[in-house]
């Protein structure tokens, strides 16, 4: 048995109900798939026995590892090793694909950043988080738990929380529940403003998430038009995506200082 490393953020789970129903929530069609972090495999099996997709995974245990090619040795040359927040996402598919797994908490917003990166290469995501995590993500405006990882990812994916998972079917069990959502790709090929100015005005303005964006965004230029100045009254948690790609786009650049 492959012994879980804290260091790693590992709490495997054991129940094969909660891993078919997780499974059985990718959506038909689907067709080359990366599981990241399959630890003993347990939707590992699950996905070889369905035998639907082409299947790599993804792993940085190497005791996980000897584990998969014992287990399930018609993946062995699937295994990828290594640390997927470091590796080049298209050199392990060259067209599209989707991505499923029990994340490791430690890690997870940050595979999320990562398939933000690859948004136009990444379809869909089923992932096992840290129930807090996972309704952040999910929360729409005006929710205290709606935060900068909330808009960046429901700008370029539409998002469900499928369901709640108690800590008793991991081991070892994590002191937090957690909950599978479901991110699919929405249509938006490129958003309607510069991407690098909206991003960093949603970061800026959840950084000091209590303050109005006028006091939190000060070191941006805006206009007085009525609808900016009314944005810029509210908090960030109230701003929907279309709301910070208006401020993305009235944002001014600053005046060149004069030569004297």
């Amino acid at each position: 048995m492959v012994q879980p490393k804290k260091h790693l953020g590992q709490h495997f789970l054991t129940d094969k109900n909660i891993a078919r129903k997780i499974v059985s929530s990718l959506s038909p069609g689907t067709r080359n798939l990366l599981e990241i972090g399959p630890g003993t495999g347990v939707l590992t099996g699950i996905l070889l026995a369905e035998n639907l997709w082409k299947l790599k995974v993804i792993e940085i245990d190497a005791e996980s590892i000897a584990y998969l090619k014992v287990a399930y040795p018609e993946i062995s040359d699937s295994i990828i090793t290594g640390n997927f927040l470091k590796f080049k996402l298209e050199d392990i598919f060259q067209d599209n694909f989707s991505v499923i797994g029990n994340f490791p908490y430690n890690i997870s917003s940050q595979i999320l950043f990562k398939v933000l990166n690859y948004r136009n290469q990444v379809d869909e995501v089923v992932g096992m988080f840290q129930k807090e995590v996972a309704e952040r993500i999910a929360s729409p405006p005006g929710n205290k738990k709606y935060g900068i990882l909330s808009v960046l990812v429901q700008a370029f994916y539409n998002i469900e929380y499928l369901f709640t998972v108690s800590e008793g079917v991991f081991y070892p069990p994590p002191r937090v529940k957690s909950a599978v959502i479901r991110l699919k790709r929405n249509e938006v090929k490129k958003l309607d403003c510069k991407e690098n100015l909206f991003f960093a005005i949603v970061k800026t303005g959840f950084n000091q998430r209590r303050k109005t964006l006028r006091n939190s965004l000060k070191q941006f230029q805006f206009s007085k038009d009525e609808i900016i100045t009314d944005l810029l009254s509210k908090r960030a948690e109230q701003l929907s995506v279309g709301d910070f790609i208006i401020l993305a786009n009235d944002v001014k650049k600053p005046e060149t200082a004069s030569k004297k």
